[in-house]
């Protein structure tokens, strides 16, 4: 149930990372994706248990290190491919937070979890091709990627802890979803003005179908965080570069390698590990 809980959502976040990849302003369309969710989840949390206050300090902090992501995550693909700079960004997390998880949770895999881990996360960076376009570009999508890499372990880190004191997750998710909105939009209007609510017209399904796909695919995974180890749940969650390279390739024209290919067999792989 967990393992195909969140698949569903790895499949959820690949696709509001296209639609990001896809728009024509990376930060403005980041921006009202975090205004759209923000505005699904207020209207929501009426209905669904309110967080322990034991993990608010832990959701004020989680929006906090987001300001960082959304901000890396449009740089990355400002510079670099979807299937270039989101392998990265996402594969270099799991074995962080694997690390971290037993350090801070005492949380220790069995033998084959933690080989699925393992060739899971190695298969995942497998599908970064070399960027295409000039060296300068290369060079800037990478680092925005690699820092991006630390900043999700960060904050997924955070949210395990946060979530599993909670006592509810939905609402956990919900209230944080709630708090990076009003952040964002603070940075939009302070940043950009009144482009931000031009751009947020013109872009209204694009934006409102990115904050959907993030409300189901975080909400999952944060739930899923209390139903499994930390470690287990971010690799499983990484399998969305899977999905990024399809949609990569089906919608945006980049191309689907061998190398690819035989990166998503060892995605495979590790997810029959998984199961052993």
């Amino acid at each position: 149930m967990v393992m195909l809980a969140v698949l569903a959502a790895a499949v959820l976040h690949a696709a509001w990372n296209a639609l990001l990849k896809a728009s024509p302003d990376k930060d403005l369309a980041s921006i009202g994706q975090a205004i759209a969710r923000g505005v699904f989840a207020l209207a929501l949390v009426p209905f669904v248990a309110a967080p322990a206050p034991a993990s608010w300090p832990w959701i004020v902090g989680s929006v906090i290190v987001h300001v960082a992501y959304f901000w890396l995550l449009a740089g990355a693909y400002r510079w670099g491919d979807l299937s270039f700079s989101y392998p990265i960004m996402r594969g270099g997390a799991p074995a962080i937070v694997a690390i971290a998880g037993l350090l801070i949770f005492s949380e220790s895999l069995p033998w084959a979890e933690t080989a699925a881990v393992g060739l899971i996360c190695a298969s995942i960076l497998a599908f970064a091709g070399g960027p295409r376009g000039p060296a300068g570009a290369q060079r800037r999508a990478l680092a925005f990627a690699l820092g991006n890499a630390m900043v999700i372990a960060c904050y997924t880190l955070i949210d395990a802890r946060g979530v599993r004191l909670s006592g509810a997750p939905i609402g956990y998710a919900l209230w944080f979803f709630v708090g990076n909105s009003i952040v964002q939009l603070s940075i939009g209007v302070g940043g950009r003005g009144r482009e931000t609510f031009i751009y947020l017209r013109r872009h209204a399904v694009q934006a409102a179908l990115g904050g959907i796909f993030t409300i189901g695919a975080y909400g999952t995974a944060l739930w899923a965080m209390t139903q499994a180890p930390v470690a287990l749940v971010a690799a499983l969650r990484e399998t969305s570069v899977v999905f990024a390279a399809l949609i990569g390739a089906l919608f945006l024209g980049e191309p689907l390698t061998r190398r690819r290919v035989l990166a998503t067999a060892l995605v495979l792989g590790g997810l029959v590990l998984l199961r052993l």
